[in-house]
């Protein structure tokens, strides 16, 4: 399989996996300090998703960087490369929280 395509579904379940493991664990967590664990895992779900972003990008300015280089010379497709892997961790991050929102009971109930 290409590369990149590795890549974009890796920063999707690393973005995906930090939201809903931290939020899970937080939510243990929340239960041996004698809080309550939903609002507690809601709070953190909400709070990590820009860090799952940023973890699953590499941790770095550098994804920046490239885009910020290739637009100057003229490249577009590499630049391109580093949107879309930002837009898949955005994704990941995203429903993770939507997964947590979910379980703690804040979706529609019919």
């Amino acid at each position: 399989m290409n590369s990149f395509v590795v890549k974009w579904i890796l920063d999707f379940f690393i973005a995906f996996g930090i939201v809903t493991g931290g939020s899970l664990l937080a939510g243990i967590g929340s239960v041996l300090m004698l809080q309550p664990p939903s609002s507690v895992m809601e709070n953190v779900a909400s709070n990590i998703k820009i860090w799952a972003m940023v973890a699953a990008a590499g941790g770095t300015i550098d994804p920046i960087r490239i885009i910020e280089t290739n637009f100057q010379e003229g490249y577009l497709s590499p630049a391109i490369k580093q949107i879309m892997l930002f837009a898949s961790s955005f994704i990941g991050a995203q429903l993770g929280y939507t997964l947590i929102h979910w379980i703690c009971g804040g979706g529609s109930r019919s």
